[in-house]
C-alpha cells in the first residue's frame, strides 16, 4: 500500500518551496526537509482532502539508479514507511516533508536505508525513539 492522496506531496511548486526553504537534516544516504505548510500551492484536487497527517514527498534521481523499476520500487517502500510512521501524527499536519536519496544509497540495503529514514524522522521531531 502507498501513501493516501491525503498524505502525498505533489506539484513542482510545493517541490521547489521545500528545496530552497526547508530545514535539512542530513544523513549519509539521503537528505530530510521540513517546511511549514502552504495549502495555496497545493492545486484544487489536494485541497478538497481533509490533512489529518503532514504530507511527504519523495526525490530519487537517476543517479541513484538507471532502472526505473528500481527508483520505483524504492519509492514504493518509502512511501509505505512513512504512511505507517506518520499516518496517525495529526500534531504535524501544518508541515510538508521531503525525503531525497543521495546517489550513493544503492550500495545500502533497503532495510539500512529505512533505519535511517526513522533517525532523520526522529531528529526532526515526528517520531519518537520507541520507532527507532
Amino acid at each position: 500500500m502507498v501513501l493516501p492522496q491525503s498524505m502525498r506531496l505533489k506539484g513542482y511548486k510545493c517541490f521547489d518551496l521545500i528545496h530552497r526553504s526547508g530545514k535539512r537534516f542530513y544523513g549519509d544516504f539521503m537528505i530530510l526537509r521540513v517546511v511549514k505548510a502552504r495549502s495555496y500551492l497545493l492545486n484544487s484536487s489536494c485541497k478538497k482532502s481533509l490533512d489529518k497527517a503532514c504530507r511527504c514527498g519523495l526525490t530519487i534521481s537517476g543517479k541513484v539508479s538507471k532502472k526505473a523499476v528500481v527508483r520505483n520500487r524504492l519509492r514504493r517502500v518509502f512511501h509505505e514507511h512513512l504512511r505507517v510512521r506518520l499516518e496517525d501524527s495529526s500534531q504535524h499536519s501544518d508541515k510538508w516533508i521531503l525525503l531525497s536519496l543521495k546517489p550513493n544509497s544503492m550500495t545500502q540495503q533497503p532495510s539500512q536505508l529505512l533505519k535511517e529514514c526513522d533517525i532523520l524522522l526522529e531528529r526532526a521531531g515526528f517520531i519518537h525513539e520507541s520507532y527507532c
